[in-house]
């Protein structure tokens, strides 16, 4: 039986409806990522699991207990918010203890808890300063650190990472990671930033419009997206999604497999770049996007149309802008979308094959 079991979950503000019935099994110790554009409802619903927000309707059961109704500080769940929401005057060890105090727990488990947590955290040189003396980074792990030492069944965490810059946001990232792993503790994890949902993620949830379009491991989604929407929006850059009427001659790649209306879709590894002559198609270089280890060519096909795309290479190029370029394709790794983004056909990578 699942850990956290969502049933039939719905949530109205008035005639609003931002979650449309959502049914989720999550499993004992799972690090699970809710991930979706802006408005799709991933807070709202981290919010239901909270008690922050009353169910409209549905059911929500955790370790067998139903908590539908049950009290946000009854249900035994710790969560970490985007603003670090600690208090100014008191010190790292005040503000990791609160909670605890509050509780009236025993003076020697407190100091217990928090110096098990500050060691995990790296935070012991740092627990007399006040938050005001630490940085961005070392406040969200003080946040985190309340959390943990409530060792609560469930932690939640909502788009923790917002508010540090690029540098921190992936050394905080490695350290939630690493703090799964320490605690094995179940986690739900709310980001709109689908490269923390790919690293972070045992299962990630992709929710648009309220509702769940797809759940797997992030490879599962990478390789086998249920539609065009979770095709696009896991993978950076994004899949390219070339609409067959602006290309006509696509069809005669994929023959009677791509509808006249549809769409192909196709990663930017599948995309390699030749000389003019060879490849599918003759394109013009738009942009180059050197990153060191990789580089990323923006490129135009057809005059009228000007169907653009990206390609990604494993090493240095070349090209610049203006250039003419010959464009090729992996006709198995594209997937292939109906007019409405239903996918009737899913790529195979070089990878996948092989497995």
């Amino acid at each position: 039986m699942a850990y956290l079991q969502l049933n039939g979950l719905h949530k109205s503000f008035g005639d609003v409806k931002t979650i449309k019935g959502i049914d989720l099994a999550i499993n004992k110790g799972e690090f699970i990522v809710f991930v979706g554009p802006s408005g799709c409802g991933k807070s709202t619903l981290l919010r239901l699991i909270a008690g922050l927000e009353a169910i409209t309707e549905g059911s929500l059961v955790l370790d067998g207990r139903d908590i539908t109704h049950t009290a946000s500080s009854k249900r035994d769940l710790a969560m970490v918010f985007q603003s670090y929401a600690l208090y100014p005057h008191m010190s790292v060890f005040e503000n990791m203890s609160f909670a605890l105090k509050l509780a009236k727990v025993e003076e020697r488990v407190i100091q217990e808890k928090v110096m098990r947590a500050a060691h995990i955290l790296n935070l012991t040189s740092y627990l007399k300063r006040t938050p005001k003396e630490l940085s961005g980074g070392q406040r969200q792990r003080v946040a985190i650190g309340r959390a943990i030492v409530r060792s609560p069944k469930v932690f939640l965490f909502d788009e923790p990472l917002s508010n540090l810059d690029a540098a921190l946001r992936g050394q905080t990232r490695i350290e939630i990671a690493k703090l799964h792993r320490d605690l094995g503790a179940t986690t739900i994890y709310v980001t709109h930033d689908q490269v923390e949902a790919m690293t972070l993620a045992d299962r990630v949830v992709v929710l648009r419009d309220g509702v769940i379009e797809q759940v797997g491991t992030p490879l599962e989604l990478y390789d086998r997206p249920a539609n065009q929407f979770v095709a696009q929006f896991i993978g950076t850059p994004q899949m390219n999604i070339i609409k067959v009427a602006l290309l006509p001659e696509l069809a005669a790649l994929w023959g009677a497999a791509v509808a006249s209306d549809g769409y192909v879709g196709l990663r930017p590894e599948s995309i390699a770049l030749k000389a003019v002559g060879a490849g599918q198609w003759v394109g013009k270089v738009e942009l180059v996007e050197a990153l060191g280890a990789e580089t990323l060519v923006y490129v135009s096909l057809g005059s009228a149309s000007a169907v653009p795309l990206v390609a990604r290479q494993n090493s240095r190029t070349p090209l610049h802008v203006g250039d003419a370029v010959g464009v090729s394709v992996d006709v198995d790794a594209a997937h292939l979308f109906d007019a409405q983004g239903r996918i009737t056909r899913t790529g195979v990578t070089a990878d996948a094959a092989h497995i």
